[in-house]
């Protein structure tokens, strides 16, 4: 087989119709080559970029679909638990006691208090805490008594009809001299629930936003 021997210094540019066939060849496949590249890099690989775009969209667009059919399916289910929620929140609501109904319920806790053979040395309410859609009234209370009697009015307060909870509860005992029936003095802060009617509840959220933008400023 004959060499062949090319001096690339002796190639004219613009005479590439004179060029060997062997050279010619090699540049077709050069050219060749860095079109496929160019397309690749101009064309494919965004291609393949959006396709990689979309099947990820894809993607959330079955796992949106699968968690609202969900929500779908088990719409009948939600209905029924919100109705139950409402039911409990308006049992709940009944036994807070208005505004009006306060002083009812002091009495009651009182009358709980000496039901119990216990003696009040203080009973004190407290100021109103309002909170978002209800009020905490507070009763400062020392009374004196023994385990027995102050356990019958931890339950008689359990068992009112309306919501009392006990807070920092201190239980101290007397001098051994005192009377049994008498010889310990508990310190307790009794807490109870009002709603706020509708009047309160949006004078709050004004107050709330006055505070809100008050502080933007």
């Amino acid at each position: 087989m004959k060499d062949i021997n090319i001096d690339l210094n002796d190639l004219d540019i613009n005479a590439i119709g004179s060029w060997p066939v062997p050279v010619k060849a090699g540049v077709i496949v050069i050219i060749c080559v860095l079109v496929l590249v160019l397309g690749y890099f101009l064309d494919i690989k965004g291609q393949q970029q959006n396709l990689s775009a979309a099947e990820a969209r894809e993607l959330q667009l079955k796992q949106d679909f699968e968690s609202k059919w969900k929500k779908a399916a088990n719409l009948d289910a939600y209905k029924l638990q919100m109705k139950e929620m409402e039911q409990s929140f308006g049992t709940m609501l009944r036994q807070l006691p208005s505004k009006t109904e306060i002083d009812d319920l002091l009495v009651d806790i009182s009358q709980t208090g000496l039901a119990s053979g216990i003696d009040f040395k203080l009973f004190k309410p407290g100021k109103e805490i309002q909170k978002d859609f209800y009020a905490e009234f507070p009763i400062e209370m020392e009374m004196t008594g023994n385990y027995h009697r102050f356990g019958r009015f931890v339950s008689g307060i359990a068992a009112l009809p309306r919501i009392v909870t006990l807070h920092n509860i201190s239980i101290e005992k007397k001098d051994a001299d005192g009377d049994d029936k008498k010889n310990m003095t508990m310190r307790v802060i009794a807490k109870t629930y009002r709603y706020l009617d509708e009047n309160e509840i949006a004078q709050i959220r004004a107050a709330k936003n006055k505070k809100r933008k008050g502080r933007r400023r």
